[in-house]
């Protein structure tokens, strides 16, 4: 999938005039059979099935669908299972770009990931409540990584308590082994398999408070795909299982060097230590020594880790030069040109387009960051912004974008914790 992209003076960009507001559209029958048959290919091709859990069938009340975010066949399962029950997807802004009256007829409400969009809520209430459409949301925002869950945003339980509806779980399986992210868009003969239950009735909704709220939707986006598919026995026999792996195994944990590790075919491969590890067929790492982790989202926590120690200690900084687009309308990405993206414990700063563009983002600004490879084919992207425009920034090759999402995730959480041990003093 592409976007279109259009070169233009940053002066000019900043000039164009923003969108203005629209609310939600109620998809006709029509455009819900055209999603539902547009989608079954992939999803014989993943021998996709489902059961309901707990429940003989969906309910035909509107509801909220939470569902974890793996792949792009996640919208194709739920426009297959719900059909031909209306929904409204909740999608990320560049999503319509090139193509708004389509993402509208399709019911997708536009919204910027990781920034607070004052709007969502509303747009949400009234699909819920005007259009008497169900609304279909990733609350994790970005696709696993690592096949662990991305972290969820704190306020998810004051969301279910404003829309005051019963909340749905779809839950994959398979999915991420499929297609995961790292692997250069290339599908694995996986079959791919969802349970759907109920998360919260309308009266769990109202009767528990927003802590414990938040404590079940953690626990439902608790998962681990790599586990899954050993216990399983899932075997991906694919010869190019291990390609783009260094995307998320960016340092090694034998001589901690960074960006010199390279995963191709089968193999894993530090660079600058000569060390290798072969990706089996159930997605263990094996080593010839016993070195490293044979567990990938072991090997991430590992790293993340070391991130947080960079902070702990004030050696964490990302300073790269990027090529810079911008969103500000949904007529076209602009290419503004480039600049520097720096990133350390105050935040990020991005300084481009001939000193006309300086942006800037504390670490409390956002709990997450919306990091992404080979961004609509473009390449590994970092993306920040605020409600006038949204800076998506390709680094040189070689730069671990994953690394600034642990970073921005980690930051979060320590000024989070340093703000309220203050409040508490």
């Amino acid at each position: 999938m592409k976007i279109k992209v259009k070169k233009l003076d940053y002066d000019k960009v900043m000039a164009l005039p923003r969108p203005k507001h629209k609310p939600p559209k109620k998809t006709s029958l029509y455009f819900r059979t055209l999603l539902k048959i547009v989608s079954q290919g992939d999803l014989k091709d993943a021998d996709f099935s489902y059961r309901l859990v707990g429940m003989d069938r969906l309910p035909e009340e509107p509801c909220l669908i939470l569902m974890n975010h793996s792949s792009f066949i996640d919208l194709e399962i739920v426009s297959s299972v719900f059909y031909p029950k209306p929904f409204s997807i909740v999608c990320t802004s560049d999503g319509f770009v090139g193509k708004e009256w389509l993402m509208r007829s399709l019911g997708c409400i536009p919204t910027k990931k990781f920034i607070t969009d004052v709007s969502l809520i509303a747009d949400m209430k009234a699909a819920l409540e005007e259009k008497k459409t169900s609304v279909l949301m990733y609350p994790e925002a970005s696709y696993s990584f690592d096949g662990t869950a991305t972290a969820l945003p704190r306020g998810l339980g004051l969301l279910l308590k404003r829309l005051d509806v019963p909340v749905l779980m779809v839950r994959t399986y398979g999915a991420f082994a499929r297609d995961p992210l790292y692997n250069c868009l290339q599908k694995r003969k996986v079959k791919v398999s969802a349970e759907i239950y109920s998360l919260f009735t309308k009266e769990e909704v109202a009767s528990l408070d927003r802590k414990t709220l938040d404590e079940k939707l953690d626990e439902a986006f608790t998962f681990d795909h790599f586990t899954w598919q050993r216990e399983n026995n899932v075997r991906i026999t694919e010869p190019f299982r291990a390609d783009g792996l260094e995307r998320i195994l960016y340092k090694c944990p034998v001589c901690g060097k960074e960006e010199m590790t390279e995963g191709k075919g089968e193999n894993f491969t530090c660079k600058a230590c000569n060390l290798s590890w072969h990706m089996d067929e159930l997605g263990r790492l094996e080593n010839a020594e016993g070195k490293g982790f044979s567990h990938i989202p072991d090997w991430y926590a590992w790293e993340r880790a070391e991130v947080r120690r960079e902070l702990e200690v004030g050696s964490y900084l990302l300073d790269t030069p990027v090529k810079i687009l911008m969103l500000v309308d949904y007529k076209a990405v602009y290419d503004v040109g480039e600049g520097r993206l720096r990133h350390n414990s105050e935040g990020f700063r991005l300084d481009g387009c001939e000193g006309k563009l300086h942006f800037e983002r504390g670490p409390l600004d956002n709990y997450g960051l919306y990091a992404d490879y080979y961004w609509y084919e473009l390449g590994d992207v970092i993306a920040i912004g605020d409600e006038n425009a949204v800076y998506y920034c390709f680094p040189e090759k070689g730069v671990p974008v994953a690394k600034a999402r642990l970073a921005a995730e980690e930051l979060y959480k320590m000024k989070k914790a340093e703000r309220k041990s203050r409040v508490k003093a």
